[in-house]
């Protein structure tokens, strides 16, 4: 601001009167400065990471964004909402902005995102062949649509067991796929972990999701179960949605504790449930943030303690690493973060690249929630490890609706190849991107392998394991026949009664 240059001749009353009236109108040599108007992107930088991750518009499409993301999220930040984008212009004791404000991150958001998503184009065109595996259906008798929520093969029986939505019962099979028994529960498995007891007594903890739906209900639990028959134990209740449970000794007191995923909706958490002298479980909470989805155990630390990786797919998206502190807690150190449309589904900490440091194969997919558009950045990931806990992308394959990949050694040639499922694939235009197999033929170079399995179901749980003892990994897929559509009423083209089915691994 420049200052007043009046000339000499002017008497000192006029020259004080105008600077009088300057300052009054804010100048000077302190002026005070008017406040600047925010734009919708700073608001949106402002207020849109305080749940998450930041969005930025070009992840999804302008529709998508204002009639079903941005009212979904409004409630969060104390906006009403009525119709599909209609927003309420009223004070709110609640409102973390104005409705000035909002509507400004609405604009922006409208304004800047694509009309329409552009696809990705994978980077080796898919080979469509069996890739050396073999197909092997079950003997079933189903005369309802398979919903199957849970596909296990337990190692130490040699047998099967799944486990269904329709009639939220637990099968098992042989290992020539017959089925042996079934019996109902309160809701459907979501995971199965086998182990011996001290007395080499078998069992089996199978995890009850309680309610499907994307609710705040705390109805599920992990139950413990001898499989050559006796009484159930209920380890863990009244959990909001789990789908996993693991066992190790946190503590080092020679009881196995347990491990718990419970992804929730707005609540959620990841839980430890530490066994007492008398057989009973103290809970404790390793992390209270909800969408717990997957958890791995390893000394990842290498000091001699077990500890967690994590992956989180709800508000709160990535991989968080809980560091054993020796004294009944952990520390926390977040290793990847993703914004929150990304869907994430699976991941695993495993050595890629063969160097000897455990990597992170990582799937996002997951499209059931407010943006169910295909997505060009669905796909699965590799983040290779570069020390200090320090992880980055080196590889990127698209895939629609990616749900999970499990990395092994498929064809015994000493490299890692991965098997990937899509339960939100494009089921129009791509039906068989619902299975591929990732042969790693060179360092990190992948040969995608799509399979002839769409006719079959469609994938929503994966196992692998050796079925038949021959040395090699199999793959065992379930099938979740009917729902979750995103394209419109979609003819199920696909086997909508057999509830798995399984790859035999015959080598090329």
């Amino acid at each position: 601001m420049q200052k007043l240059n009046k000339p000499l001749i002017l008497s000192s009353i006029i020259a004080t009167t105008a600077i009088i009236i300057t300052l009054a109108l804010g100048c000077g040599d302190n002026p005070s400065k008017a406040p600047v108007a925010e734009t919708g992107e700073t608001l949106s930088k402002k207020y849109c990471v305080s749940c998450h991750k930041y969005p930025e518009p070009a992840l999804l499409d302008r529709e998508t964004w204002a009639k079903h993301v941005l009212p979904a999220m409004a409630p969060h930040l104390g906006i009403g909402v009525y119709g599909d984008d209609q927003y309420v212009n009223a004070p709110s004791a609640k409102a973390m902005l104005g409705y000035e404000d909002w509507m400004k991150i609405v604009d922006f958001y409208k304004t800047t995102a694509p009309k329409t998503l552009t696809p990705a184009k994978p980077p080796v065109v898919p080979v469509h062949d069996w890739a050396g595996f073999k197909l092997q259906l079950p003997k079933h008798a189903n005369t309802t649509p398979a919903t199957t929520t849970m596909v296990a093969f337990d190692t130490i029986s040699k047998q099967y067991f799944t486990s269904d939505r329709a009639t939220n019962s637990i099968y098992q099979w042989s290992p020539m796929l017959k089925q042996l028994t079934a019996k109902q529960y309160n809701s459907p498995a979501v995971d199965a972990y086998f182990s011996k007891d001290a007395k080499s007594v078998e069992h089996a903890a199978f995890t009850f999701i309680g309610s499907m739906d994307a609710v705040d209900v705390a109805t599920g639990s992990v139950v413990d179960m001898p499989l050559a028959g006796g009484s159930e134990t209920p380890v863990a209740v009244n959990l909001p949605r789990p789908m996993q449970s693991l066992i190790a000794d946190f503590d080092k007191d020679g009881l196995p504790d347990r491990l718990v995923c419970s992804f929730g909706h707005n609540f959620g958490g990841l839980f430890l449930y530490k066994q007492t002298a008398t057989g009973q479980y103290q809970k404790t909470t390793i992390s209270s943030m909800p969408g717990a989805e997957q958890a791995t155990i390893g000394d990842f630390n290498n000091d001699g303690w077990p500890d967690v990786a994590c992956l989180f797919a709800q508000a709160q998206e990535g991989v968080w690493l809980f560091l054993n502190d020796k004294k009944g807690g952990f520390t926390t150190t977040n290793l990847l973060h993703f914004p929150p449309v990304y869907g994430s589904s699976s991941f695993q900490m495993v050595d890629i690249n063969n160097d000897g440091k455990l990597d992170i194969l990582y799937t996002c997919g997951d499209n059931g929630d407010f943006s169910r558009v295909l997505k060009p950045y669905h796909g699965v990931y590799i983040f290779l490890n570069m020390g200090g806990f320090k992880y980055k992308q080196a590889y990127f394959y698209p895939v629609n609706g990616a749900t999970k990949a499990i990395a092994t050694d498929f064809n015994g040639d000493g490299k890692q190849d991965i098997a990937l499922i899509a339960f939100f694939s494009d089921l129009k235009n791509n039906p068989e991107e619902g299975f591929t197999y990732f042969e790693q033929t060179g360092t990190m170079q992948f040969t995608p392998h799509r399979l002839p399995l769409s006719k079959y179901g469609r994938w929503i749980c994966m196992d692998v394991k050796d079925v038949d003892g021959n040395g090699k990994p199999d793959v065992v897929l379930g099938n979740y026949a009917i729902g979750f559509m995103n394209q419109g009423e979609t003819k199920a083209l696909w086997d909508t009664y057999t509830p798995f089915v399984v790859l035999k691994n015959m080598g090329k």
